[in-house]
Order: C-alpha cells, then structure tokens, then sequence
C-alpha cells in the first residue's frame, strides 16, 4: 500500500501562486507515476499534471505554462507549482500515484481545496 498526503492549498487571488506538496510513504517501490487530478463541484476528476520518476511529465493544456510539477525521489515527494491563478482553477485536488503515465494510479490522497477569487 501507498500512502499520500497533500498540503499547501488555500486560497489566492488571481493571478497569484500557490505550491502544493504530496509526500509518499509505504510501498514506494510499487509507483512510477506521481501526479495531481482535480476535481471542481459538478465537475469530473480531471488531470492536471504527472511526472515519473525518470522525470517524464504530462500537462493538461489548460495548465501548460502555468503550472509546473517536480519531484524529489529522495524525499519520495511531489510538487506542483501554480502560477498565474484563475478562478477557474479552483477545485480539490487530488495527489495521484501509479505506473503509467497518462493513466490514472491506483493511491489517491484525501485532497486540497484551492480556491481562486476574482
């Protein structure tokens, strides 16, 4: 089993930046993969970003050059860097650990609202 815990969410106006972390714990041998999903009310869980641990990475297109995720292997931890903040960025996100890029991971952490105002 994979444990995962996020911090770093809260709230912003737009146009700012936030950092958010997930950190890994337990079977770290079982994961390639480590990414965010988000999810906003009414909406599905969407990707945002993943990296493996060779350092491929995977945006969505409505994050490229906005956003930027790295990882620390040693740390078994992983970053997301928001920029330039939209309100309609504002959801849950979701930390996300599997093997494949592109697909979603089997170890989901608990979450972290972000929240953009206008």
């Amino acid at each position: 089993q994979v444990q995962l815990v996020e911090s770093g969410g809260g709230g912003v106006q737009a146009g700012g930046s936030l950092r958010l972390s997930c950190a890994a714990s337990g079977t770290i041998f079982s994961i390639n993969v480590m990414g965010w999903y988000r999810q906003a009310p009414g909406k599905q869980r969407e990707l945002v970003a993943q990296i493996t641990s060779g350092g491929s990475t995977n945006y969505a297109n409505s994050v490229k050059d906005r956003f930027t995720i790295s990882r620390d292997n040693a740390r078994n931890t992983v970053y997301l860097q928001m920029n330039s903040l939209k309100p309609e960025d504002t959801a849950v996100y979701y930390c996300n650990a599997g093997l494949r890029l592109g697909y979603k991971g089997n170890y989901w952490g608990q979450g972290t609202q972000v929240t953009v105002s206008s």
